[in-house]
């Protein structure tokens, strides 16, 4: 693979791991706040952040191709092709982070081990995503899927 084309591919993987992150962050930030303010358990409060970060990061996918003018149901089926890889792997990795930072998951909303946990498992679960959005991209999965699209 020539330059060029290594430089286009990681600039396509960094706007496809970009592009699920802000979803990702966007629900997983709403999940916790929410399970926090409600005095919720650890898994519980997993399951809210988890299944919100699915729900962001399609929505602003399928946000995206609908102002393209393509009809939702062909949007709902390209959002799951194009990200749902992605938000697995960073659910994985940020969730898995956030529980083994020892009192993480317990503490207030208005505390600096709150959000700088947070705040830590997002950026790593954006580095770890990086590798996999590039995979997919090269073998015309993920988001290379959308590029027809627009």
């Amino acid at each position: 693979m020539d330059h060029a084309a290594t430089t286009t591919l990681d600039r396509q993987a960094l706007s496809a791991t970009t592009h699920c992150l802000t979803g990702c962050a966007i629900g997983e930030v709403l999940g916790l706040v929410i399970s926090t303010a409600l005095g919720w358990h650890d898994l519980p409060s997993v399951v809210l952040a988890i299944v919100l970060a699915f729900v962001f990061g399609y929505a602003l996918t399928i946000r995206s191709l609908r102002a393209s003018g393509i009809p939702f149901r062909r949007t709902g089926r390209l959002a799951i092709a194009s990200d749902t890889l992605s938000i697995v792997t960073m659910e994985i990795v940020d969730t898995a982070i956030v529980v083994a930072i020892p009192g993480a998951m317990a503490a207030g909303l208005l505390t600096g081990l709150f959000w700088g946990s947070l705040a830590v498992s997002l950026v790593i679960a954006g580095i770890v995503a990086f590798p996999v959005n590039r995979w997919l991209i090269a073998r015309g999965k993920g988001h290379a899927v959308l590029h027809g699209t627009h």
